[in-house]
């Protein structure tokens, strides 16, 4: 591990099997937790390569908890997180939205580590179990078009990692590698990123994969598309720049997507999104950005069709009906 470390801080690269063995070492307890903080902090003195990226990425996967749910075709929707904005949870809203409009949704998360509340606090907060019965996970798709996998239950390695992340309390690679990890591989990715550059490295291995992606970044440093600027959105078939106005939107207030000190508060915003007590700038910027999880399945439609059918889903509580039995059945 210090061969390792000195690498790192010559700026060297590492290749792909030295990435992946690097992390089986740390979930094999062999690394201090003082050298994994060096690791992450080298991290963040430079861009990771792709094949750091593939690398850390295969250790997760080949060690994985298996859940075959690729049946369902499911969407993700997920951001990198680490973008600093303390939003509340957009993506989490979202995905009840998309399953409300009748698609097949396998959500994976993880409690906030750079941030007050995560996925996984907002979904616990609603009083879910986790779970990796598959069983459980496809009764839950079956009747509510929505499962959610708990990160740490499926990837050991995140969890082994987890108290030095909460610690450093900065944004890791790790936040690079979670919408790259999810067990199930869903055949739709919807991603949000914190700068352009990521962007860059997430379309290059989606491509690889052929899986059908949408990776959106407002441009003002958020890692979804949060209507307070411009927002770039990339596909497979290629990249468009949008305005709010366009979508009859006013552009947001940064502090009107504020996300609250605790994962409480986080979880009562969650809440009145679907139950459509939230305010107007909350409640549209998940509509954004189910409607552009929607059009991630359905690529033909147009964008604006996309958002109504997020709009009928929300507004005809068709979310929060997906979100009241999903409960019932996970908890």
């Amino acid at each position: 591990m210090k061969e390792i470390l000195y690498k790192l801080f010559d700026y060297h690269y590492l290749s792909r099997d030295e990435a992946r063995e690097v992390l089986f070492s740390i979930v094999r307890g062999d690394v201090p937790d003082t050298q994994v903080a060096a690791l992450i902090t080298s991290f963040l003195m430079r861009s990771i390569s792709v094949d750091e990226v593939l690398g850390f990425r295969d250790a997760l996967l080949d060690m994985r908890v298996g859940a075959d749910l690729s049946d369902y075709r499911p969407l993700d929707i997920v951001g990198t997180g680490g973008d600093g904005k303390n939003t509340f949870n957009i993506s989490t809203a979202a995905c009840f939205v998309v399953a409300g409009a009748g698609y097949n949704v396998v959500k994976h998360g993880n409690y906030g580590a750079t941030s007050v509340s995560g996925a996984s606090n907002v979904i616990e907060l609603q009083g879910v179990k986790f779970s990796t019965d598959s069983d459980r996970l496809r009764k839950s798709l079956d009747a509510c078009r929505i499962a959610y996998l708990h990160a740490p239950l499926f990837s050991p390695a995140l969890k082994a990692v987890a108290p030095v992340r909460k610690s450093l309390g900065v944004r890791t690679f790790f936040n690079v590698l979670g919408p790259l990890v999810n067990p199930v591989q869903p055949e739709f990715q919807m991603l949000g990123v914190y700068d352009l550059a990521m962007s860059r490295l997430y379309g290059y291995i989606y491509q690889e994969e052929k899986k059908k992606f949408c990776i959106v970044h407002s441009m003002d440093g958020y890692d979804e598309i949060s209507l307070t600027s411009r927002f770039k959105v990339i596909t497979n078939r290629g990249e468009h720049l949008y305005i709010p106005e366009e979508f009859g939107y006013r552009r947001i207030a940064q502090e009107e997507l504020y996300g609250g000190n605790t994962p409480e508060e986080a979880s009562q915003i969650f809440r009145n999104v679907l139950h459509l007590r939230a305010t107007d700038a909350q409640m549209n910027a998940v509509l954004i950005n189910a409607a552009f999880g929607i059009r991630t399945i359905e690529q033909e439609k147009p964008v604006g069709e996309c958002l109504e059918m997020a709009k009928d889903s929300l507004y005809g509580k068709k979310a929060l009906k997906t979100l009241e039995k999903f409960i019932e059945l996970n908890s």
